[in-house]
């Protein structure tokens, strides 16, 4: 069997699976939460099956993590939007075409770490898109419980360390660990759970705060690809800098400082 098949596959199960989910009958309503954390396991099982031949023992586990985070991202975020079908198709839709798109961004990260693949630049930025996009969803989530800054930073911090380390990972995509990419992850881990304390005394809605997250996240990710990859000039970090400057005016503006 193809790989192309093989991603076809996992994209209709994992989208049927996510799609019967949603519409469980009544009497069994209270185990969604449960059922989406085993369709995020299942999609971890079905991408290492659908990437095995580059799969090891190693640093290229971590290709598994984004669909795996992704699922859960867009699993969890379901239960936050209206009871509406405008509202719910798009994000089904969303997650059909997202989890078609990790399977050969997987593959290529898989591939990528013993031989030059032609795609390569365009599965870093399909990789870099699909992670802030999760992360978006699961700070939403995160936020959305609103529950004290000890439970909601830790959560911050469990969903951003691993999307961290792929993401920084899939830089050099190397089998073995490496403590520069490690560090940065680390690093970048410690910022965003400290702006997500910042955040819990800062009156925001929910979506700001998210954004805002997201936002500080992509800066860190944006200078940290960059350091790696030793292109880390000055005007690099100015324009990462600016772009998370006027998302804070920004976010300064939109906050309700009336009580």
């Amino acid at each position: 069997m193809s790989k192309r098949i093989r991603f076809v596959l996992i994209s209709i199960i994992l989208s049927f699976g996510f799609l019967s989910i949603q519409y469980l009958p009544g009497i069994f309503e209270q185990y969604r939460f449960y059922s989406i954390g085993a369709l995020s396991f299942l999609s971890l099982v079905l991408f290492a099956w659908a990437i095995r031949e580059g799969l090891g023992l190693n640093m290229t586990l971590l290709s598994l993590v984004l669909p795996f985070m992704f699922t859960l991202g867009v699993g969890l975020f379901w239960f936050l939007l209206p009871s509406s079908l405008i509202t719910k198709i798009p994000v089904l839709i969303i997650f059909v075409f997202g989890i078609y798109a990790l399977s050969p961004t997987a593959n290529i990260f898989t591939v990528a770490t013993t031989k030059t693949i032609p795609l390569m630049r365009a599965a870093k930025g399909v990789g870099f898109v699909m992670t802030l996009f999760t992360m978006f969803l699961l700070y939403d989530t995160i936020l959305s419980l609103k529950s004290n800054i000890y439970i909601s930073t830790l959560l911050v911090g469990a969903v951003s360390f691993p999307l961290n380390l792929q993401s920084f990972w899939s830089v050099k995509l190397v089998k073995e660990p490496t403590l520069d990419v490690f560090m940065a992850s680390l690093v970048c881990t410690v910022i965003l759970i400290e702006t997500s304390a910042l955040l819990f005394f800062w009156p925001v809605t929910v979506i700001v705060g998210s954004l805002f997250l997201t936002v500080v996240a992509y800066t860190m990710l944006g200078l940290g690809q960059s350091h790696l990859e030793g292109r880390l000039f000055s005007q690099t970090v100015r324009e990462y800098l600016y772009v998370g400057v006027a998302v804070f005016i920004g976010m300064y503006l939109a906050t309700s400082w009336s009580g």
